[in-house]
């Protein structure tokens, strides 16, 4: 595995990716320094103020961004391959993640091209408007659990806000930001325009943040690095976009069509093996149909293929790494710890394929109350933890009584009473009668501690730019000193 051509590394320290799914070594990159990180601030500057890239046509722009798309396209097997030796994803469903960064870049090159501003109603001789400018050189910090479409969602709108962009990737997935990296390059996107930082988060993560040339902060990513970037973040005044962790709550009430809604929590926590900020972790289901609702949620669970990510008809891989599946199994025995009941899973499966890799089987638990640890804290693995409710008043306290608020699903034939439990409940994105849903053109962020900001759709753009006020005098008279 090779450094793309405007990626800055040291020699070092060696960070290497291994394949979850088998131990063996699935590429290596070379570390930046904080050191380096000087040089490369100064080229993202460089590159902003002589590469004409800000100052041109939003059409030119978009142009450029259609040819990123272009070449994920052409290299859209290769990548999903890369990616599922990264971080043990299925392989296709690594493909669908190659297939929405290019979807992303399109899209971003649309709102590019058609993004309006604002003539503001004048209150005086005067025409007033609003246009947008970039920051110049922003940060984009990334996590390992889908990093080509975690990559893009934020790359390309800094990128058609005019921005240069450093990009640093998680240390245990940093083998497709390169990539990307590389095919911008070959797009036609100037040099120094796009570049990748890779290492550690405490080195290198924390150097970039703290950086006097970066202007704004991109970060997915865990609650409490989240709060430490904003610490820096508002000690240097500068803006920073945070997409936080996750313990959502996935409802089932009585009048529900329960083959789809088992059917979505299943895959709704289940599916990327639980490594998503939104899966929906905490199920709550009406107390008149909660022993039906988990024995069916659990019979599906023991019935999911889990195998090797390349298998035919696997349904979950790997846990991203060995050290992931550890705090996923301890997050499990606290569970145990605290009274909860394991009704399938609770451990790693042996022999075969299992033995070499980070594999972990779906688990189900209850018994717990809502204040439990282990209803509270995010798991970020296959682990679905399961209450009672009794009415409309006891779910909303339950569910909204955690410190997150990222998504939730409801599941219930009553329009009204999904209207009255979607508007009750803390969650920035909200499903009825779906779940895990997700498009470029609609904003996504959380409310509490799950983040600050959205990201995607047209204010996915205008996250990236600071918008300046400008007026145009229409006066007869010269101005006076006092009225």
């Amino acid at each position: 595995m090779t450094l793309a051509p405007n990626t800055s590394a040291s020699s070092d320290e060696m960070i290497t990716s291994i394949n979850p799914a088998n131990g063996s070594v699935a590429g290596t990159v070379t570390a930046t320094s904080p050191a380096e990180l000087d040089a490369v601030v100064e080229r993202a500057w460089t590159a902003f103020r002589n590469s004409g890239w800000a100052e041109s046509l939003p059409h030119r722009r978009a142009l450029v961004l259609q040819k990123i798309a272009d070449g994920l396209l052409a290299e859209k097997e290769t990548l999903a391959r890369l990616q599922m030796a990264d971080n043990g994803k299925p392989l296709g469903e690594c493909r669908g993640m190659v297939e929405s960064a290019i979807g992303t870049f399109r899209y971003y090159a649309g709102v590019c091209e058609t993004l309006e501003t604002d003539v503001t109603p004048s209150r005086g001789d005067y025409v007033s408007l609003t246009v947008l400018e970039p920051f110049g050189v922003v940060a984009c910090i990334t996590p390992w659990n889908s990093p080509i479409m975690n990559d893009a969602t934020k790359v390309a709108p800094a990128l058609a806000a005019g921005n240069a962009v450093i990009l640093k990737p998680s240390e245990d997935s940093p083998l497709l930001a390169p990539e990307l990296a590389r095919i911008a390059l070959a797009a036609g996107l100037p040099e120094g325009m796009l570049q990748v930082v890779q290492g550690k988060g405490p080195a290198i993560g924390s150097a970039l943040v703290a950086h006097p040339g970066v202007r704004m902060i991109s970060f997915t990513g865990g609650t409490a690095t989240g709060r430490a970037i904003g610490r820096i973040a508002g000690e240097r005044l500068v803006p920073a976009a945070l997409e936080l962790g996750g313990k959502s709550p996935h409802v089932v009430f009585a009048d529900a069509d329960l083959d789809h809604a088992v059917a979505a929590v299943v895959a709704g926590i289940f599916g990327s093996a639980g490594q998503s900020c939104v899966a929906g972790s905490r199920l709550f289901v009406e107390a008149s149909i909660y022993d039906e609702v988990l024995q069916r949620v659990v019979d599906r669970a023991k019935s999911l293929k889990v195998d090797a990510p390349d298998a035919a008809g696997v349904e979950m891989g790997p846990l991203a790494s060995f050290h992931h599946r550890e705090r996923v199994a301890a997050f499990v025995d606290r569970a145990r710890q605290e009274g909860g009941r394991i009704l399938c899973g609770g451990e790693a499966p042996t022999g075969g394929v299992f033995d070499a890799g980070a594999y972990y089987l779906p688990t189900v638990i209850d018994g717990l109350g809502p204040d439990a640890a282990s209803c509270q804290e995010e798991a970020f693995g296959p682990v679905l933890v399961a209450l009672p409710f009794r009415d409309e008043a006891d779910l909303i306290s339950q569910a909204n009584g955690t410190a997150f608020g990222l998504a939730c699903g409801i599941w219930s034939e009553s329009f009204k009473r999904c209207w009255r439990i979607g508007r009750a409940l803390e969650a920035g994105s909200v499903w009825i009668n779906t779940y895990k849903q997700s498009v470029t053109s609609t904003p996504f962020g959380g409310f509490k501690n799950s983040g600050l900001g959205r990201e995607k759709g047209i204010d996915g753009l205008r996250l990236y730019a600071q918008v300046k006020s400008m007026y145009f005098g229409l006066h007869e008279h010269p101005l006076a000193v006092a009225k």
